[in-house]
């Protein structure tokens, strides 16, 4: 089955085959719910409800030339399925009706008209308080719930690892990848070179990117991810602050996750008040690495700045050297 919002027939038909929908449930709408990247995605208005439907494919949805693995739709339906023993995050996330592991397909709550958090990157938006407490909230219980030294191999997700391990500790750093950054920003080209050819710098991201696959022994303990906790993956509803698309999702270190999300802020100049404010609410586990927090975030700001994942940051070159000039700091701790 290969979803298509042209062929609401085919579609329908799908839906009925797998019982998703009932007997006299009709399609009265097919509608592009947000801007994703990885999936083909749709908001399914019926004549009784709405749904999210969701397809992976072999390929990145936003950038076709770009492989990825399709079995990532069953790695999130996994986790989706994982957090139903915890009130705090299956509530903090939509509610999985259904999962096509052969199709690589979900069928999802529809969370309703909603906006992701990348709003965030334009000048003067401030994350609120609460909002920041509840991502906090729903990180602390994630990890804490599922530390163990005895991962479950179901959430390996080595292909998507493997994918994401490219993008961020090697592309980014080499002279010649192909990408010229000046279509981004002009200057921005001139502005990485002293960072891609920077020996040290380089060899910090192959060895915190060899923690990333499990190939080196972080000194913390092992937990389950989201994965890419960023803020295109927290969404403003109705009913408040949702986390989705935890496709990324492995077992690994908690300063990963943790380490990621200061960097978005970090890059959406959010006041400092509110990184000392999370830094305090984060419940850490015993064995918690500060220095591998501060390699984590430093390198996620790298990679955004200098790899193919851009953002729509809203910086000159200047406030983007001294971003880059401080994740240099954080990475080489």
């Amino acid at each position: 089955m290969h979803i298509n919002a042209q062929e609401p027939t085919a579609l329908s038909r799908y839906l009925k085959s797998r019982q998703w929908l009932s007997e006299q449930e009709t399609i009265t709408g097919l509608e592009k719910p947000g801007e994703g990247n990885m999936n083909y995605t749709l908001r399914i208005i019926t004549s009784q409800r709405s749904v999210i439907i969701k397809q992976a494919r072999s390929y990145v949805e936003k950038y076709p030339s770009i492989p990825a693995p399709a079995e990532r739709a069953v790695i999130e339906g996994r986790f989706y399925q994982k957090v139903q023993t915890s009130q705090t995050l299956s509530g903090s996330m939509p509610a999985l009706l259904g999962m096509d592991e052969e199709h690589n397909i979900l069928l999802l709550e529809d969370l309703g008209a909603a906006s992701d958090y990348t709003f965030l990157y334009q000048p003067g938006q401030v994350l609120s308080a609460p909002e920041a407490g509840a991502l906090v909230v729903f990180l602390s219980a994630l990890h804490s719930q599922f530390l163990t030294d005895r991962p479950d191999p179901a959430f390996t997700n080595r292909a998507m690892r493997e994918l994401n391990h490219e993008h961020i500790f090697r592309y980014p750093f080499l002279e010649e990848n192909g990408f010229d950054l000046d279509t981004i920003q002009p200057g921005l080209q001139a502005l990485s070179v002293p960072f891609k050819q920077n020996t040290r710098l380089r060899e910090a991201a192959r060895e915190l990117g060899a923690i990333y696959l499990g190939n080196r022994s972080a000194s913390a303990p092992l937990t389950l991810l989201h994965g890419d906790y960023y803020p295109g993956s927290w969404l403003r509803t109705k009913d408040g602050l949702k986390i989705i698309d935890p496709e990324f999702c492995f077992y690994g270190p908690a300063e990963f996750d943790l380490g990621v999300m200061l960097a978005h802020l970090k890059m959406s100049r959010q006041p400092d008040d509110l990184h000392k404010a999370i830094l305090a609410q984060y419940q850490r586990s015993d064995g918690f690495d500060e220095t591998l927090l501060n390699r984590f975030t430093g390198v996620e700001i790298l990679r955004r700045i200098l790899g193919l994942a851009q953002l729509p940051l809203s910086l000159s070159l200047e406030q983007k050297q001294d971003l880059l000039t401080d994740a240099q700091q954080l990475l080489l701790t």
